[in-house]
């Protein structure tokens, strides 16, 4: 079986049939990274450039990893310092990869729809490793992935999504994800930071109270306050956010039920998540990075069209 698309744009692309191939598809590489040789020769023969003209920690070394464990030669480029404008990047960046010949291309950039540029110009398959506030649809299939073990199946979860909406690629692809493979979703934060027309424009429920949301759901995807995407001030400080919104021992030891606590990343403890709770037994954050790689294994051997 292979995927009906030869680049992984975003989750807004994927078939229902698509997910369910990537997912069972990491489940299978998953149970080769508990292996003492944790190496595979798949994709021996693929050469793939890692562009990342965003900073990025846990997204580029689980690619990279990912990459090394499928026996593939990479070429890791970074261009967060460049003083360069990102439309003469992009141009650049397209003759620079039609001269080396690659496979494969996996890109983060500023600009939301970066990656569709290039797949429009180059004949490399491309992974959308983040663009903008549009997707990041890697972290929802590993988020997706992480939920599917814990709970064991997406379809009729209750998923509450809460934070930094606005500003949110991670939340755009987990509900377009989560929405696809029949889970019931709710995004939960400020009224400052969730879009206006979020309801009509994804099929999903809004709610600002922060206890009824966590008492209706299975699980909580807590989001980073993305400070350095706002132009303009949404909230009065980090402190009254988190005495609003914030996940805290205190307040998951209030509700009937025990839930699961999602995090994708980078944290910013004491705001929207306490240490004790990202720290805790409820939570699979660390689980969620150890996905990650299993995730973007299935995906980069999919795409080179190895699962035939």
């Amino acid at each position: 079986m292979s995927l009906s698309s030869k680049h992984l744009l975003g989750i807004r692309n994927l078939t229902k049939e698509d997910i369910s191939l990537i997912l069972q598809t990491a489940t299978q590489f998953k149970e080769v990274l508990q292996r003492p040789i944790k190496k595979v020769p798949s994709l021996r023969d693929i050469t793939i450039v890692n562009l990342f003209f965003e900073n990025s920690t846990r997204t580029r070394i689980s690619f990279e990893l990912a990459e090394k464990r499928l026996s593939a030669d990479t070429i890791s480029f970074s261009a967060s310092s460049s003083s360069v404008s990102k439309g003469e990047t992009l141009l650049d960046t397209v003759n620079n990869i039609l001269s080396m010949k690659v496979d494969m291309v996996v890109m983060r950039h500023s600009a939301s729809g970066a990656p569709h540029f290039l797949a429009q110009h180059i004949p490399a398959a491309i992974i959308n490793a983040g663009d903008g506030i549009n997707e990041h649809p890697t972290q929802a299939l590993l988020d997706a992935f992480s939920i599917l073990e814990k709970t064991g199946g997406l379809e009729g979860k209750k998923i509450a999504i809460i934070g930094d909406i606005m500003h949110s690629r991670v939340a755009q692809s987990n509900i377009y994800l989560l929405k696809k493979m029949g889970a019931e979703v709710v995004v939960c934060g400020p009224p400052t930071l969730i879009p206006k027309y979020i309801t009509e424009a994804l099929g999903v429920q809004v709610e600002y109270d922060i206890k009824k949301t966590l008492e209706w759901c299975d699980v909580a995807n807590v989001l980073r306050i993305q400070l350095e995407r706002q132009n303009q001030v949404l909230f009065s400080s980090l402190r009254e956010y988190n005495l609003a919104y914030g996940i805290t021992r205190r307040l998951l030891d209030s509700l009937s039920k025990e839930i699961v606590i999602m995090h994708p990343g980078p944290i910013n403890r004491g705001v929207e998540i306490d240490s004790d709770v990202a720290d805790g037994n409820q939570s699979i954050i660390l689980q969620q990075v150890e996905n990650g790689v299993a995730v973007r294994m299935a995906v980069l051997y999919l795409l080179a069209d190895r699962g035939q």
